[in-house]
């Protein structure tokens, strides 16, 4: 993969990570209404920038990346360093 492809790959996992981090802070800081539309958008942006990714790679290469940072996500969020 060439440079400006891996930069393209770090900015789009990085906001997909933060998409996910986003969503799980919809259950503590959002009214039950809110928190659905929240979620929501969420997920919408995640998919969009799935669909960016398979830009740059496999669509299997992007679904083991966004099952990475999914699974990164989650261990961040249960250890409860959210910043």
């Amino acid at each position: 993969m060439n440079e400006p492809h891996k930069s393209e790959v770090a900015r789009l996992r990085e906001q997909i990570a933060c998409e996910y981090q986003a969503s799980q802070r919809a259950f503590t800081d959002f009214t039950p209404t809110a928190r659905h539309e929240y979620i929501t958008k969420r997920q919408e942006n995640i998919a969009e920038h799935f669909e960016e990714l398979k830009k740059h790679m496999s669509p299997e290469e992007a679904m083991l990346l966004m099952m990475q940072i999914d699974n990164e996500a989650h261990g961040i969020l249960s250890s409860g360093s959210i910043s």
